[in-house]
């Protein structure tokens, strides 16, 4: 039977997150989101594309996984290039979603 975690100990996945890491995602984030929205078309401001791109990052990153390649590029180019994949699949997912939803207002 498996214990609770003691009273104080941090999560596994979050003892090497340090300032600088947090700011590389969120300028990770920032730069696939507004690529990715600027070639879908559309935006959701600053905000909405850091989220788009550190999900996208995710999602970009099985997605090459599960096809069994990975970026053509090393290093933080090739961290990139697999958000903004993954955010242009989020938002192309998200349109389909809301296509029928979205009014335009003259």
């Amino acid at each position: 039977m498996a214990s609770a975690p003691a009273h104080g100990k941090r999560i596994a996945c979050l003892e090497g997150m340090t300032l600088e890491t947090f700011l590389i995602w969120i300028a990770i984030g920032a730069v696939a989101g507004f690529l990715a929205s600027a070639v879908v078309g559309g935006g959701y401001g600053l905000i909405g594309d850091i989220i788009i791109g550190v999900v996208g990052a995710f999602i970009g990153g099985w997605l090459l996984h599960a096809l069994g390649t990975h970026a053509p590029w090393g290093g933080l180019p090739g961290t990139i290039f697999t958000a903004f994949i993954g955010a242009l699949v989020l938002l192309v997912i998200l349109r389909l979603l809301t296509f029928g939803r979205r009014r335009v207002i003259p």
